[in-house]
């Protein structure tokens, strides 16, 4: 009992010690210079007029607008979410590639009940529930339905594509 009780200690106090954050050497961090976010911004469309981005090509890019190597913590970060970075980047710069508002639109009047408008607009569990509740017995699509018209209502991604 004695020695599971230690180990759990041990086991706590270096997960601790992992988690904890630790200070960097430089705590105010050097600001973004107007050329470096150019040369990096035209670094990232070229890699990125193929459709494909190496993480090799993300490293380059982000060191491009550091101005300096990258830290241990950074490069690290950049290979747990790199692709999350790029692809939202990469939607970001499509522009007018989104969901169409009409569309959405005349989901939610035509099959607003079952939620299909919030499955279109990227909103799965909330569709699902819609799904389930019958657009909580028609309250919730009707109000779905009202946003959708106000704008308020978007794609999950950002903005329609197009609106009305």
């Amino acid at each position: 009992m004695k020695k599971n009780f230690s180990f759990v200690m041990a086991a706590f106090v270096l997960l601790i010690t992992l988690c904890s954050a630790v200070p960097t050497s430089n705590s105010n961090p050097t600001p973004l210079v107007p050329s470096a976010v150019e040369a990096a911004s035209q670094k990232f469309n070229t890699y990125a007029a193929d459709g494909k981005f190496t993480n090799k090509e993300l490293m380059d890019v982000a060191t491009t607008l550091k101005g300096e190597k990258l830290t241990l913590k950074e490069k690290i970060a950049l290979k747990l979410f790199g692709k999350k970075i790029v692809s939202k980047s990469m939607k970001a710069n499509a522009g007018g590639d989104g969901k169409s508002q009409l569309i959405a639109l005349l989901l939610a009047f035509f099959v607003g009940g079952l939620g299909i408008h919030r499955f279109y607009l990227g909103y799965t569990w909330q569709g699902v529930v819609q799904l389930l509740t019958l657009g909580g017995c028609g309250i919730w699509s009707l109000i779905d339905f009202i946003r959708i018209i106000t704008g308020d209502l978007t794609p999950k991604d950002g903005a329609y594509g197009k609106t009305l």
